[in-house]
């Protein structure tokens, strides 16, 4: 049995944290949200971000960050990309050495292009950090419904030890050594399926949805080799895998918001509508900066960027990228 802690309980980290639960880990789930730390101990629910489960019984939320992670063995992180770093931070004398640290956070920093697992590394030195990642809404997998995900590490040792400590009869993990083609799929996927919702909005149909996520893998792969990731990785869980899910499933946060923002709602209500994050939005600025410091084309990242952040209208983006320059396929 292993003491594992989740940092943050959103519905993913709730999910993650009951799925170890149930495996029969010793697991605490932290939450910055009284309300949530008082109802996950007191009737075994998050109504507030996970609402219609019943959490595993073990499992127990702690509202202050030093005393959930002191005793732990293994320590997922799971907070918004945007604040992280500061998570990590405000908990990092209080992580025990040899804690095993896991990143289920999908992004990319905003201001230092750091992948998630590199922000972790950088606040808490010295440990073995996995990445996980791939399709998965977090109600389908509190509903226990078979779902398969990725754990990636350069030491293949921590990889197996993460898939032992989450699969079940309902979660397969598979392991990988592409950390950086596994976090860069599970990050820019997002800014995907943004761009999808959009064209929903907008009312259009099935051809542009295929165009737009075909394209779309090509990007990340593109993006994803240029930073040192293997192409195969973005054909599997990760990639395409994620993509697809998120692009077409009714459950994905970044698809709604692409929807209401096509269908002519300012991108500013849109946002200040949610209490969750759309990491697709925030993702959006790293992608479209990161792609022009290493000189690697994303068009639809780019008009994704001038919808979100420079006030073009939905429709002009998609007849600008319909009107580029007619070229191969598999040219860059």
């Amino acid at each position: 049995m292993t003491r594992a802690t989740v940092i943050g309980a959103g519905a993913w980290g709730t999910a993650l944290a009951d799925a170890l639960a149930r495996n029969g880990h010793d697991t605490t789930l932290w939450a910055r949200e009284a309300d949530v730390v008082a109802e996950i101990n007191a009737a075994h629910r998050n109504t507030r971000f996970l609402a219609g489960f019943d959490l595993a019984p073990s499992l127990r939320a702690e509202g202050d960050g030093h005393a959930a992670v002191r005793d732990a063995t293994t320590i997922v992180f799971v907070a918004p990309s945007h604040v992280l770093r500061a998570v990590a931070r405000s908990i990092a004398a209080a992580v025990p050495a040899d804690a095993l640290l896991v990143v289920a956070t999908k992004g990319i920093e905003r201001e230092s292009f750091a992948l998630m697992t590199d922000v972790i590394a950088e606040e808490l030195p010295g440990h073995r950090v996995v990445a996980l990642s791939g399709p998965s809404f977090a109600a389908e997998v509190a509903a226990r419904q078979p779902t398969a995900i990725v754990a990636a590490c350069d030491h293949g040792d921590a990889a197996r030890t993460v898939q032992g400590l989450f699969s079940s009869d309902a979660l397969r993990v598979y392991t990988q050594h592409d950390v950086v083609g596994v976090e860069l799929g599970g990050a820019l996927k997002n800014v995907m399926a943004v761009a999808t919702g959009v064209l929903d909005g907008l009312g259009l149909g099935f051809n542009p949805r295929a165009a737009l996520i075909t394209r779309g893998l090509a990007e990340m792969t593109r993006l994803g080799v240029a930073l040192g990731g293997e192409p195969a990785t973005f054909a599997g869980l990760a990639g395409l895998g994620d993509l697809v899910l998120t692009c077409t499933g009714s459950l994905s946060r970044n698809r709604t918001v692409g929807v209401e923002i096509g269908q002519g709602k300012p991108v500013a209500e849109v946002l200040a509508s949610r209490e969750t994050v759309a990491e697709g939005v925030v993702t959006t600025q790293s992608a479209y900066a990161l792609a022009q410091a290493r000189g690697v084309e994303m068009p639809i990242v780019e008009a994704m960027h001038r919808v979100l952040f420079e006030g073009m209208p939905p429709r002009i983006a998609v007849q600008e990228l319909m009107q580029r320059a007619l070229r191969a396929e598999g040219d860059r």
